[in-house]
């Protein structure tokens, strides 16, 4: 499979693999010593005392993806900002080494917890994956969920007949593949990838810096793990009350917009409480190419 080929074979399949690099500003302090993840770390910020929401970024993504929806929501909420380790410069950690997605979402359990809190989780691509696993594994922890360009299988755009098992040789060659690409073709694969996720050329810039700047061997063995998990069978049980944002761009090929409408119209078919939101022009970074919009659909949610 040559460089482009992959790149497509990434960017339309499973889009969320990069954000920014840079941190928050939204007035962030540690979290408190009665718990702390080994997998991710979480920044707090916003109001003490007011309703908590959880912020989960995507593959190879930095929470500052999320920095702008931080500033907005700080008045009226307490923040939880997520950073997955190994991603977007930060130490892997355990991460490094085996699965990734499950003990991290476990990591969440057992920090929602610690902190007695009962928080709406907001989670993007991989992160809305990772939301999905949370509120089908410990409904009891969430408020409501809200997630953000995320299907419960991705491989279906690949191949819309698609099981874990059928992808598996597939996924494992594109793995072995980007584990193998010398470093130079490897970070010229970045500008292209984040071109299809984001209209927004400032941003592009920073989501390809991210995914750069992220531990390879976490970001692959991450995808491998997107791409093999299967939750359409788990999203009738998912009770919470739903949204899910995602982005309809006219001019995209692969897949086409109709084909992905049509996927995640039929993912959540079946999810009782959930409600969908289209929003047009946009790409896989809906924050960035509608943040007004983006913002409306957020807000008019959680109120």
């Amino acid at each position: 499979m040559r460089a482009s080929r992959l790149v497509v074979a990434i960017a339309s399949v499973f889009a969320g693999i990069v954000s920014l690099a840079a941190q928050p500003h939204a007035a962030p302090t540690a979290p408190t010593a009665a718990y702390l993840p080994t997998r991710f770390i979480a920044l707090e910020a916003g109001t003490m005392g007011r309703p908590d929401v959880l912020l989960i970024p995507g593959m190879s993504s930095s929470r500052a993806v999320w920095e702008a929806e931080a500033k907005l929501l700080a008045p009226n909420y307490r923040l939880h900002l997520v950073q997955v380790n190994g991603f977007a410069g930060s130490p892997a950690g355990p991460n490094a080494s085996g699965q990734v997605l499950a003990p991290v979402v476990e990591e969440l359990h057992a920090y929602i917890l610690a902190k007695r809190i009962h928080p709406v989780v907001i989670g993007h691509s991989m992160g809305g994956l990772m939301t999905l696993m949370l509120a089908a594994r410990h409904p009891e922890d969430v408020r409501k969920i809200v997630i953000v360009d995320a299907l419960p299988f991705a491989s279906v755009l690949m191949d819309p007949s698609a099981t874990p098992e059928s992808m598996m040789p597939q996924v494992e060659a594109i793995k072995q593949q980007m584990m193998a690409m010398p470093a130079d073709q490897y970070a010229a694969m970045q500008p292209m990838m984040a071109a299809r996720m984001v209209k927004n050329p400032d941003a592009q810039k920073l989501i390809a810096a991210s995914f750069a700047a992220s531990d390879r061997g976490v970001s692959v063995e991450a995808m491998e793990e997107d791409l093999e998990t299967d939750l359409r069978a788990d999203v009738a049980s998912i009770k919470t009350p739903a949204l899910v944002i995602y982005a309809y761009d006219s001019a995209a090929q692969q897949p086409d917009p109709a084909t992905y409408e049509a996927a995640v119209q039929v993912a959540y078919k079946k999810m009782p409480n959930v409600t969908l939101k289209r929003i047009d022009d946009s790409r896989h970074f809906i924050m960035y190419d509608q943040p007004e919009k983006f913002d409306a659909a957020v807000e008019e949610f959680l109120k």
